[in-house]
């Protein structure tokens, strides 16, 4: 069964944490955590998303993670593909310090479909 085409997207994010987080000196993350949460909100409020959950591993998961298992999760329904680009882009603008936070993160998006609502 295909979407409608003007169904929004099902999009999970894929975030990571690098290495250069963990190159900082203690204490010193707090900044990377408040571009973080920057990040989040602008996010939730980004026309053409509608945020359905999060999910944060980073108390069973310490160092950077490259790629799959993530160290969290974003899964929304986004308008188009060029939303998910503008999304993904918010590790450019977002600043920590003189530095985008994609010095210290990284993003990835997986877009898909919902599964059928098998409730109703």
């Amino acid at each position: 069964m295909s979407a409608t085409p003007d169904a929004p997207l099902r999009v999970l994010f894929c975030i990571g944490v690098n290495q250069n987080f963990f190159d900082l000196p203690t204490g010193q993350q707090k900044p990377v955590w408040d571009g973080t949460v920057t990040m989040l909100r602008q996010l939730h409020e980004m026309p053409g998303v509608e945020v359905l959950g999060t999910m944060d591993d980073d108390q069973h998961m310490v160092g950077p993670s490259d790629s799959w298992p993530w160290t969290c999760y974003v899964l929304a329904d986004v308008a188009d593909r060029r939303t998910v680009a503008d999304a993904c882009n918010l590790f450019r603008t977002v600043q920590v310090g003189e530095y985008g936070l994609w010095r210290y993160m990284k993003i990835e998006a997986r877009i898909g479909r919902p599964l059928p609502d098998v409730t109703r």
